[in-house]
């Protein structure tokens, strides 16, 4: 891995050295990037690292008129644990009157919300550091190909095809979920493939009206649920007194129709998204339940507010999830609240940046805390010193109460 990362870097230079020397009519050969060094360490003791990790990034832009490359390889080096060197993105771009095109991997934003996901599926997550990395890092890029129709300037249609289904990663390490069961359960894989075929590709469809008095999008999606399916069935033990599970993983089809928006009102950003979501399985205590699970639609929203004061930036979010139909028997519970604060001021020519962003679980009264500050010295160059709190005994963040750290990274910007 090491080797591959310093022949990217060596042709990284080369490639840039030919760019230059291209004539102005012909298209230009960008390369940017940085290197960074992320260190956070647990407050509790024996204060181990939670991460030590250095990074190389690489985006190479080929862009004329009618056409565009961008490839965005990087490089994670740890000490602790095997590298990481993978293509988060590589794609061409054919622009014409009205339409575009994008073919190859590729992450794709939608929605308004900031820190959740509702109606912003199309890339599946990497969740290896929970939530902790930036999110332009926590996108896995897909294979797809991505059309867009620009009829007039108020609208436009987006098409995602995407053929092959890549799943989210989950959290690993000291971010893995602790699930208690009554015995070791046997686990059977058997069912957790997608088959590559063309009945197994997933589609979304936006729609966008873009005015002087509002943006509002509108968007379908029939595709599949990132995170599998947990089938379980009680099998004979060896021991009649401690029952075994067998556990099959599988994924299965998720339906959606979406909606997002935002608009100014007296200097305020009124932004907001939702979604219905179709035929989701839940994990269940019925013991007539097939598999322990039963199928419920839900209703997935969030409503933020923004606002700027000269150097201040204020901006909140209230999050609900809400279970249609909702079984008493479902381990879910029916409604699920959710809010995030961000505060953010800029100051000293804006060589300095403190910002306060969280999140805060109504449920189990469980949060997280991000706070960080950053130093621009120079313009490539920045420093980020913060703080990840975690509060409460269960819940999204109240699981990982032991997992407080302080971090450092710098960072390189070329």
């Amino acid at each position: 891995m090491k080797i591959k990362a310093i022949y990217i870097l060596g042709a990284a230079l080369l490639w840039s050295q030919f760019g230059f020397a291209q004539s102005e009519d012909e298209p230009k050969l960008e390369i940017n990037g940085f290197v960074r060094n992320y260190t956070g360490v647990l407050l509790a003791p024996p204060n181990e690292y939670s991460i030590i990790q250095n990074t190389l990034n690489l985006e190479f832009r080929l862009q004329s008129d009618k056409f565009a490359l961008y490839a965005n390889p990087y490089y994670f080096q740890y000490p602790n644990k095997d590298d990481e060197f993978k293509l988060r993105e590589a794609y061409v771009d054919i622009y014409l009157d009205k339409f575009d095109f994008r073919v190859g991997k590729q992450q794709i934003v939608w929605g308004q919300a900031d820190g959740v996901f509702i109606t912003d599926i199309v890339s599946p997550l990497d969740l290896t550091d929970f939530l902790l990395r930036d999110f332009n890092e926590i996108r896995i890029g897909v294979n797809a190909a991505k059309i867009n129709y620009y009829p007039n300037y108020d609208h436009s249609f987006e098409l995602v095809l995407i053929p092959s289904f890549t799943p989210s990663i989950f959290p690993s390490d000291i971010w893995e979920p602790t699930i208690d069961f009554p015995a070791p359960p046997t686990f059977d894989t058997s069912n957790i493939e997608v088959p590559f075929s063309l009945e197994s590709s997933e589609v979304f469809l936006k729609y966008s009206l873009s005015k002087s008095w509002a943006d509002i999008q509108l968007m379908g999606a029939y595709t599949w649920d990132d995170a599998p399916t947990m089938h379980v069935t009680q099998i004979a033990p060896p021991d009649p007194n401690a029952p075994s599970l067998l556990i099959k993983p599988e994924y299965h089809r998720l339906a959606l129709a979406g909606m997002s928006f935002n608009t100014d009102i007296q200097g305020f950003v009124l932004r907001g998204e939702g979604a219905y979501y179709f035929d989701k399985y839940y994990q269940t205590l019925d013991p007539t339940a097939k598999d322990a699970l039963v199928q419920k639609n839900f209703i997935n929203y969030v409503v933020g507010l923004d606002k700027s004061i000269g150097d201040w930036k204020l901006s909140a979010q209230f999050i609900q999830r809400v279970i249609i139909d909702y079984d008493e028997s479902i381990k879910d519970e029916e409604v699920d609240n959710l809010a995030t604060l961000l505060i953010s001021k800029s100051m000293f020519r804006e060589t300095v940046r403190l910002e306060w962003f969280s999140y805060y679980g109504f449920n189990n009264n469980d949060a997280l805390m991000r706070i960080r500050g950053f130093y621009y010295p120079m313009d490539a160059v920045s420093l980020e010193l913060g703080a990840n709190i975690f509060t409460g005994s269960k819940g999204m963040f109240g699981q990982y109460d032991d997992n407080d750290m302080m971090y450092v990274r710098i960072k390189y910007n070329f």
